[in-house]
């Protein structure tokens, strides 16, 4: 009689993927570690080696969203040439770009807990790189001002890229329209704003940008 063969290991995206086709699949998330092994052929052994709970397993998803938004980026030669500005709307893009590949899953994640979006623990580890991201920015920027007067504040920065991530991701959530072409204007708009408030001139960006919010809202 042969011996039974065990579950072929899989990798870190292979059993990401499997969970959000999961999710699709049943319209719930996995009641148990047990079960969700059972159901797509992952041993428990393997999964306690990548993860150490279902909450992990989530930030692991965003995780890999932002890590595929940083290789895309980089893939562009042109990428380290560009200024904080475009390199920060070049983020924004690429990365919502990235959500729409993967939408389904991303309403459904997000769409489940009424909660405000930064109170959402499986965007913890996500804030936690978008902050380092934009920090780094900053800090590149910073080092070529001469004068001390004229730098920016990496920490202040960091958290409006934040409250800036969270704010797009609602609005990206509501856009229904064509390509969403919407979420790309709101993006310009408020990449735009940020970037004045920290050069001192914001009164016409701030203007433009709450008429835009308003419109929409209205609409």
């Amino acid at each position: 009689m042969a011996a039974k063969k065990s579950p072929k290991t899989k990798s870190v995206s292979e059993i990401v993927s499997a969970y959000m086709t999961y999710v699709l699949d049943h319209e719930e998330r996995p009641v148990s570690v047990y079960k969700f092994c059972k159901s797509v052929g992952v041993t428990e052994k393997d999964f306690y080696q990548s993860f150490g709970s279902m909450q992990s397993l989530q930030k692991e998803v965003w995780k890999m969203f932002f890590e595929n938004t940083i290789e895309v980026l980089h893939k562009n030669e042109e990428y380290e040439q560009y200024g904080n500005k475009d390199k920060m709307l070049s983020f924004f893009f690429t990365f919502f770009e990235v959500l729409t590949l993967n939408r389904s899953y991303v309403l459904f994640s997000l769409s489940e807990n009424r909660m405000s979006l930064k109170d959402l623990d499986q965007l913890k580890g996500l804030r936690k790189r978008i902050l380092e991201f934009a920090k780094e920015l900053i800090e590149d920027g910073n080092a070529e001002k001469a004068f001390k007067i004229s730098r920016h504040n990496p920490t202040l920065f960091s958290e409006g890229a934040w409250l800036q991530t969270l704010f797009l991701l609602k609005f990206w959530m509501a856009d229904s329209s064509p390509g969403f072409e919407k979420t790309d204007l709101a993006i310009e708009k408020s990449v735009q704003t940020i970037f004045d408030v920290f050069d001192n001139t914001p009164l016409d960006s701030l203007l433009d940008f709450g008429k835009f919010l308003f419109k929409e809202n209205m609409a």
